[in-house]
């Protein structure tokens, strides 16, 4: 038996209104996560990952406009009251944000940080959840944690914050963990040890994860199913087979393309994606990857292309329906 859905966004939509302008950060998403699996949102910067998931729990900032439905465990979060989401925030859906050392408070010991939540949400004494947050330290694997406790984020390397941003969110045991970027900026060491720290949460605990990132080399090594995004919509989805072997849009391709291939021993240049982005307030008619698309058809500047299946797991929005392969690396 499949295992049960945990979180359900229909219709998804997300508009900003800033200078006079709209800024259609996400249009029309439609996305699903089970119990236990681990899905990747992919896609360049601005393409609407962490925007897309932001609004599911009400975190937009106060000049958005969201649309759609967001169900988690089959109740709507989408106007939702604000205590009923702190109260799902913290104890069924953690958020390990892209910068740790904003998302971690400078004024506040890591005990505290550790401690507050389990002393609101679990009523926990203070010995109690001092000695809980204590053993969260230790489960991501920070050395001398009792020491750390005391310490505060200005003293903790890049590598240990994150670490620390990864308990907080885990520390409440919720069912969802959504990692936004949680690899950029560290070494690979490092990125190494976070994507181990994930698979342990997903493992030990059975936590869901929603991992938001551009390195497909990361969602090779962690994610069960893959979300590509452009332009505020999923162009593309399918498992991580289907979109590393049997890719079928056009930018999922391009990304592929433009990873370097350090297998290579020759001096091989980048591949780049041409041109650039589109501004997200004066998206281009019809599918917004079409000026940058090599594969482009007369009918991709006159109509958006529906999200389509491929097969059973597998689905795209694009017009195309020949073998991709024009790239300089595709069809690998």
């Amino acid at each position: 038996m499949a295992p049960a859905t945990l979180l359900e966004a229909r219709q998804l939509t997300v508009e900003f209104t800033t200078r006079g302008r709209v800024v259609h950060a996400v249009t029309e998403v439609d996305l699903d996560l089970a119990q236990g699996e681990v899905l990747a949102i992919v896609g360049e910067s601005g393409s609407g990952k962490s925007q897309m998931l932001l609004s599911m729990l009400g975190l937009t900032a106060p000049n958005s406009r969201v649309k759609g439905s967001v169900r988690f465990d089959g109740q709507e979060l989408l106007g939702a009251p604000e205590k009923r989401l702190n109260q799902i925030r913290a104890r069924k859906i953690g958020y390990v944000f892209q910068d740790p050392m904003t998302s971690l408070n400078p004024y506040l010991s890591i005990g505290l940080q550790l401690a507050e939540p389990l002393r609101i949400h679990k009523k926990l004494g203070k010995a109690a959840a001092a000695a809980q947050a204590v053993e969260m330290l230790r489960a991501v694997h920070i050395s001398e944690p009792e020491q750390r406790m005391r310490q505060y984020p200005h003293q903790l390397s890049g590598g240990m914050r994150q670490r620390v941003a990864i308990a907080m969110a885990l520390v409440c045991g919720p069912e969802i963990l959504i990692a936004d970027e949680p690899t950029t900026a560290l070494d690979v060491t490092v990125q190494a040890q976070v994507l181990s720290l994930l698979r342990e949460a997903r493992e030990r605990l059975g936590t869901a994860v929603i991992l938001v990132t551009h390195d497909l080399g990361v969602i090779a090594e962690l994610a069960d199913r893959v979300n590509v995004m452009y332009a505020g919509r999923i162009v593309e989805k399918g498992t991580v087979e289907d979109i590393f072997y049997r890719r079928r849009h056009p930018y999922t391709e391009a990304l592929e393309n433009s990873i370097p291939d350090l297998s290579d021993s020759r001096a091989t240049p980048l591949v780049a994606i041409e041109g650039n982005p589109p501004d997200l307030s004066a998206v281009p008619a019809g599918c917004a990857f079409h000026p940058r698309c090599p594969y482009r058809l007369a009918m991709c500047d006159q109509a958006v292309p529906p999200l389509e299946a491929v097969d059973e797991n597998h689905s795209k929005a694009c017009f195309y329906q020949g073998e991709l392969g024009r790239g300089a690396k595709a069809g690998g």
